[in-house]
Parts: C-alpha cells; sequence; structure tokens
C-alpha cells in the first residue's frame, strides 16, 4: 500500500499547483484586509469587522477554482456578502483592485463590506448584503439573458452562466423559494447556485439534514443537484482498508460534534476517532499512519475545500440545465478559528494574525505585496492568471446606445379619466408605433396584468415565452377581451403574485445594457399598497443602479369600497426617501403622459442624471382640463409642480395639492376665494422631485453658489410671509408637510395617518379630512380673523 505521507491525489491537474497558490495568497490577504481594518486602521466608533473572516475563508477555494479556473467572461456572478474580502483579495491578484482600496477597507472610499456594483471599482456584477436577493437575482438575470437573446439581441456574444455563491443559512430567505418557482415556470437555463454547506449560521450550528431538504426542494424545481461532501485526499482514506468505516462516521457524525473537533486539531480528532472506531483493527490502522497534522488535514478535506473535486464537478456540469452544488466546508477553514460555532463574530487577534502571516512565509512589511511568499515563482502566477479565461478579455462591463423618445408622444383626450386607465391607453398607443423604443420596452406584473390597465399592451405586443403557446380561448372562438398568446417575441414577463420576483425581475431587466449590452425599458405594475410586500428588493434594485419604471396603482383611501387592507398610506414617503427612484403622483392624464415621455428617457441617463421612476396612478377618473401643455408647463410637470392656479401679491391662502384629491382642492379653493384675498391653487406631481431640488439648492449655496434656486423656491418664493399653506394628498401628510419649511410658511399638512375602512370615496375623504370641507376648515384655521362663509355650505 502506498504511503499517504507520500501520496498525494492532488496533483495530476496542471493548474493544480497554481490554484493553490493563488487560494493561500488570497486567504492570506483577506485575512490581512481585516486585521488592518480591526487593529492598524480600526474604525473610528470602535466597531470590529465580524462575519467576514470565517465566512471568507470558507469559500476562499471555491472562488479560486471559479475566477481563476472555470469562469468565463460572460459569466455573472452574486458573491456571497460576507466572502467580500476573498473576492477583492482574488481581484487584487488579478489585477483588478488597488493596493489603496484594499488598505482602506470598510473605509470612506475603500472597499466595501460586502460587493457593491456601484460604490466597488472592481469587477462586481450584482450587489449583495441583502441576504438572498442576489442568490435570486442571479435567476432573473437568466431569464433576462434569454429574454434578450429569443427575441435576437446580442447573439454575436457567448452565452453565459449566472452564477451565485451563498451561505447554507441564507437559504432560510423567503425570497429564494419565490425565485425558485418563477424560474421553473419560465424554464430556467444555465444557472449555478453554489451553496457554502458550513453548517454554521450566524448564531449556532444549523440542525441536522439540511442538505437532504435542500436536495429534495431543488430536485422537485427540475434542478440538478450535485453533493460536494468529500475531497480527494478523502477519496483516497475511504480506498483504503478501513476506509468504508471512516466514512460512515464521517456521515454520521453531527454537525455540532465534528465543528469543535475541527475546532480542536488532529489530537483531538484521534482521540475521538480512536474510541469511536476501536472494534475496526483497519480503521485504526488507517489513523494510525497519519500524523495528527495530516489527519486534521484530512479530516478538513471536504468536497468545498478541495480543488480536485471542485474542479471536476464545476467542469462536469457543462449543459444548460440548472445547478445546484452543494459544497460541504468549515466555517473559518485555515484559520485558529475554524469550526468554532462563535466565528461568525470572531476576530484574529493580532499575535494569532502574526502565526498565520509567518505559516504563510510572508516577510514583514510586505503583507500587501500580492505573491509575497509564495511557493512558485511571481513571474509564473502572473502568467497563469494572464491566461486565466475570467480575466482574459480585460473588462467586462457594458453598456448600449440610448433610445429616443417619440416627440409626437400619446397623450389620451376624454373629458373625465384616471391616471391608470390613463397610464393603460398610453402604453396601448405606443404598442401600436414603430419607434425603436417601443421593441425594448417590456412590461411584467405578479398576477395583476388586467386589473392595472395592461391588457391593450399585451394584446398588441404578447407574452413571453421561449416556447409558442396559443390562447385556447382563441382558438376555440370563445370571445375574450384579452389574447394570451406566448411567443418568443413577445413583450411581457407574465409573474405569480410575489412581489419580491417582481423587482428583482425589474432589477435584472433594468441591468440588461451593463450585463448583456442591450437596452430595455422595463415597466412593472403592481397595487400600491404592496410595494411594502417587495420593499427590500425595490431598495436592493436601486442600490444597484438599476434602471425601470414602476407604475403601482389603485392607491390611497381612493380605493375606497376595499377597505383598509388595501389602502396605502406610506408609499408616498417610500417615493420621497428612496435614493435612485424618482417619483411621480399627476392627477390629471396630460400630466401623466409629460412625466412617462420623461421617464422614459430618465431611466436611460447614466449615473446621477437619471435613475429610475415610480408612478403613484388612481383609479379615480376626474375631469380632465381642456388645455394644451407649452414646454414651460411641461417642465415645471417634470419638476415637481405647477401654478394650476396663479396667487395674487396679497395671497393669504395656497392650497398644495398631489392626485386624486385634485377635484376636492379646486373645489375648496373656489368655495373660499370670496373670502380670502388672491387664493392660490398648487399642483405638485412630485413632492420628491420638489424635495430633492430643494436639497440641492440648499448644498450648493453652502457650497457658496449663491444664485442656486430650487423649483420649489421659485415657485413659493412669491408669496407673502403672511400666507398660509394648506397641503393635502391621499397619503401621509409628511408628504407635503415639509413646504412650509421652504420660506417659513404657516402649514396645515392633510392627508390619511391611520388605516381606512371601507365606504365610498366621499365618505373616507369625509372622515380623513380630506375632503373640500376638510380643506376649508384648514384654511380658516391658518387665518381665523375672517370666518369664510362657504364653510358651512361645502359639500359633507
Amino acid at each position: 500500500m502506498t504511503d499517504p505521507r507520500q501520496a498525494d491525489p492532488r496533483t495530476a491537474d496542471p493548474r493544480l499547483p497554481y490554484l493553490a497558490e493563488l487560494e493561500r495568497k488570497a486567504l492570506w490577504l483577506s485575512t490581512w484586509m481585516i486585521h488592518n481594518a480591526n487593529h492598524v486602521r480600526p474604525n473610528h466608533d470602535g466597531m470590529k469587522v465580524g462575519g467576514h473572516q470565517a465566512s471568507s475563508a470558507s469559500l476562499a477555494t471555491i472562488m479560486t477554482a471559479l475566477y481563476f479556473g472555470v469562469l468565463r467572461p460572460e459569466d455573472r456572478v452574486a458573491v456571497k456578502p460576507h466572502a467580500g474580502p476573498v473576492f477583492h483579495a482574488l481581484q487584487y491578484l488579478a489585477g483588478r483592485q488597488t493596493r489603496e482600496k484594499l488598505e482602506n477597507f470598510r473605509g470612506f472610499g475603500g472597499v466595501q463590506s460586502y460587493p457593491s456594483r456601484t460604490k466597488d471599482t472592481d469587477d462586481v456584477d450584482f450587489s449583495t448584503g441583502s441576504v438572498g436577493l442576489g442568490v435570486a437575482q442571479t435567476l432573473f438575470g437568466s431569464l433576462v439573458r434569454d429574454y434578450v437573446r429569443a427575441h435576437g439581441w446580442g447573439l454575436d456574444r457567448p452565452e453565459g452562466r449566472m452564477v451565485a455563491l451563498l451561505g447554507d443559512a441564507e437559504m432560510d430567505e423567503g425570497n429564494i423559494f419565490e425565485a425558485l418557482m418563477e424560474g421553473w415556470k419560465h424554464g430556467l437555463r444555465k444557472t449555478w447556485w453554489i451553496i457554502d454547506y458550513n453548517r454554521q449560521s450566524l448564531d449556532a450550528v444549523i440542525r441536522e439534514g439540511l442538505y437532504s431538504r435542500f436536495e429534495e426542494i431543488f430536485r422537485s424545481f427540475g434542478w440538478d443537484v450535485v453533493v460536494l461532501k468529500y475531497g480527494s485526499l478523502m477519496d483516497a482514506a475511504f480506498a483504503e482498508a478501513g476506509g468504508a468505516r471512516l466514512r460512515a462516521w464521517i456521515d454520521t457524525a453531527p454537525n455540532q460534534l465534528y465543528a469543535a473537533l475541527t475546532f480542536q486539531g488532529g489530537a483531538a480528532w484521534r482521540r475521538r476517532l480512536t474510541q469511536d472506531l476501536a472494534d475496526d483493527a483497519d480503521a485504526l490502522a488507517l489513523i494510525d499512519r497519519r500524523t495528527d497534522d495530516q489527519l486534521a488535514e484530512l479530516m478538513g478535506n471536504l468536497g468545498g475545500h478541495d480543488l480536485v473535486n471542485l474542479l471536476k464537478a464545476f467542469e462536469g456540469a457543462d449543459n444548460d440545465r440548472p445547478t445546484v452544488f452543494i459544497a460541504y466546508t468549515v466555517k473559518g477553514y485555515g484559520l485558529p478559528l475554524a469550526g468554532h460555532k462563535d466565528n461568525h463574530s470572531g476576530l484574529l487577534t493580532p499575535a494569532q494574525t502574526e502565526l498565520f502571516r509567518e505559516s504563510r512565509g510572508v516577510p514583514v512589511g510586505q503583507e500587501w505585496e500580492p505573491f509575497a511568499g509564495a511557493r512558485l515563482p511571481e513571474a509564473e502566477l502572473r502568467r497563469f492568471i494572464d491566461r486565466a479565461p475570467f480575466f482574459r478579455e480585460g473588462p467586462r462591463l457594458r453598456d448600449a446606445a440610448r433610445l429616443p423618445v417619440p416627440q409626437d408622444f400619446p397623450c389620451p383626450r376624454q373629458p373625465t379619466l384616471s391616471t391608470q386607465a390613463g397610464f393603460g391607453m398610453i402604453l396601448n398607443d405606443l404598442a401600436r408605433s414603430d419607434a425603436p423604443i417601443t421593441e425594448r420596452i417590456v412590461t411584467t406584473s405578479p398576477d395583476v396584468t388586467v386589473s392595472t390597465n395592461l391588457g391593450g399592451w399585451v394584446n398588441r405586443r404578447g407574452l413571453f415565452a421561449r416556447e409558442e403557446l396559443r390562447d385556447l380561448f382563441r382558438a376555440e372562438r370563445i370571445p375574450s377581451t384579452f389574447t394570451w398568446d406566448f411567443s418568443a417575441q413577445g413583450q411581457h414577463i407574465e409573474l405569480g403574485i410575489a412581489e419580491m420576483n417582481l423587482f428583482l425581475l425589474l432589477s435584472g431587466l433594468g441591468l440588461s445594457h451593463r450585463l448583456f449590452g442591450e437596452r430595455l425599458i422595463p415597466i412593472g405594475t403592481l397595487y400600491d399598497p404592496f410595494i411594502a410586500r417587495g420593499l427590500d428588493a425595490l431598495n436592493y434594485a436601486c442600490y444597484q443602479d438599476a434602471r425601470f419604471i414602476i407604475a403601482a396603482t389603485p392607491s390611497g383611501v381612493t380605493l375606497a369600497p376595499e377597505g383598509g387592507a388595501h389602502q396605502s398610506i406610506g408609499t408616498p414617503l417610500i417615493g420621497l426617501s428612496q435614493p435612485g427612484l424618482a417619483s411621480y403622483e399627476p392627477a390629471f392624464v396630460d400630466e401623466l403622459s409629460a412625466i412617462m415621455a420623461h421617464a422614459l428617457d430618465y431611466v436611460q441617463r447614466d449615473g446621477e442624471a437619471g435613475g429610475s421612476v415610480y408612478l403613484r396612478l388612481s383609479t379615480r377618473g376626474l375631469e380632465q382640463p381642456r388645455r394644451t401643455l407649452s414646454t414651460e408647463l411641461t417642465d415645471a410637470i417634470v419638476a415637481g409642480a405647477y401654478w394650476l392656479r396663479e396667487p395674487g401679491p396679497n395671497c393669504e391662502v395656497v392650497v398644495a395639492y398631489t392626485g386624486a384629491v385634485a377635484a376636492e382642492a379646486i373645489e375648496a379653493v373656489g368655495r373660499m376665494a370670496e373670502d380670502r384675498r388672491d387664493v392660490g391653487l398648487l399642483a405638485v406631481t412630485s413632492a420628491d422631485r420638489l424635495h430633492a431640488g430643494w436639497s440641492a439648492a440648499q448644498g450648493a449655496r453652502e457650497r457658496w453658489q449663491r444664485g442656486a434656486e430650487s423649483h420649489v423656491e421659485a415657485l413659493l418664493g412669491r408669496l407673502p410671509r403672511h400666507c398660509g399653506l394648506v397641503t393635502v394628498i391621499d397619503g401621509h401628510p409628511a408628504t407635503l408637510g415639509w413646504l412650509g419649511a421652504v420660506h417659513g410658511h404657516r402649514t396645515r399638512a392633510l392627508g390619511v395617518d391611520r388605516f381606512g375602512q371601507t365606504g365610498t370615496v366621499a365618505d373616507l375623504y369625509r372622515h380623513f379630512g380630506i375632503d373640500a370641507r376638510g380643506i376649508v376648515a384648514a384654511a380658516q384655521g391658518l387665518s381665523p380673523e375672517r370666518p369664510i362663509r362657504q364653510l358651512s355650505l361645502v359639500a359633507g
């Protein structure tokens, strides 16, 4: 029998020595980054960098195999959040990251704690951090890739895989399972999820047998499952006499026991195995042939730490099927805290880091040198990296040309119309158009396509599926308003009723120009109160700088008969506060038309000049103004507000309204004009744009740009100081309540700040004080010197 101390099965592949060396360097550099952040350049608030050290170590081997052996430039990867240090270390070794940024890990301008598309300067495909979302993003990214290619775009570029690295505890996130369902529905392809099965969560060791549940779940959704439990050293040991008994012990060992013995080391392994295998002479001999260090190496040689078996598994999955790899690992592998149940928040001490440095052969003062202490010549390692397929083609970030918005943009004209109906008409008119931008619009909705007025668009543009499916109702000549034909050329992607999936799909569609070099204009619809269901995914999409349009309808207590469960209150504040999202709530359809034309351009602008757009719409029909929008008025609508009734020089009251309460605001101004001088009526189409402009102008003046003035400052600057403001919205009153702070005007903010109930619109408006009488009463309260005689006559 060959002496295991002389034989090493990990020598056949010529890449292995180089990969092993790069893994050693990545683990060292990531450890040094964390040490530097905690002990050399600690955060000013004293907060330690926990979580990263152990989690990074457990994925170092897998990530090295991927980035330097398996991945291609067209592949896109979502990195496990806590593996960020290893990711940045690998990028540094490849020449894609700077030493300055590594040294400033978690500092201002340095590499981020979690990989970020917008904040990091190295090659991040998907931002991660909010656990579970980056994982699901790869699934929807795969569906977007298929959509793009099915439409005949980007076929000159190779078709890449979508890859996610995730922790086993991350699989507790519900959005992952919601995404799996959509992947099954849409025929998911070329997607890899690699589960770092280290059997430790943030607070504990996970339940026994969880891997088998994972297997069952993924197989039921049509995925291939590859379990990477044993490394090549284990495979060789299992082939020895007594190896089958050792394997059986490994398979039945409780997670906590395995972790504890790993932490204690070779001597502890020997004591326990000698005790448990005492009745098997061959197994005892197998153990005795190994030193303590060799025994610890053997028992730690799980599949996720073995380059031989990792490469074999990854390169063996050469097909289009979605595949999950369950890779057994040790959390903190290679570090003194490996296996300890407290290692998520654990950190190496300076003394431990010093010993680790010595073990890696890194000279003092050369800690940041990429190849200091390497056992192979630096020139050979650099040549190997230069030949790695993933890095061979240079930067992988793509872009696409902007598409012009038609000059004759649709604007429906009807005496009475709701913004929701107007939205559907505008899209229906666009569907008739042959403008280039129309071909790139893709709509999606979580099972509310018809009830959010997308039916006309879908009738004309069809539903997307890679395989054609005809509408059987139509084929059977059964009358129906809608035609649901699926084809590869369809431009609507129908989703199940899960808002997390909606925002993750919009995020994927809105990154198409960056990921695949093909621009799409995504438009998603949902019920306004249910934005909160997908808020984490919406925030994640904006953080990634994905570009899309949300049309949320119906909104507010204006959806009166549905009751409080379906009446949104705080969504205007989401629009006001969410970075990367411009929020609008028009009252009239011509305003909506101007805003949509702007939005189609805005989502294509680079950097902070653009972003995504949120349209808060209503089912309430309003009498439409008879007017033609001038360029000046259009610009004011887009900027956030305009005077529907100009205030006079002695104005005592201004009513500022947003959205569906326009009729009540107009009626109230008419009622009070007889007893209040020069009453003004301000139509606010976007509290968000007004507030953003005001904040920017204040900041500019603080930087000595004295002439800076925002749109809202110009609008309200003409009002006398004694003028009062009444603001009104079918939503939280804080949305507009800040207007009085612009120039110090007394303000009464009306709105909805508690749950509604069923009733008519008039009932609920009266209940919340946002009807005409409530507006007049608020005006009376701001200027009580003279009574408003019409107050008692106002409807309600």
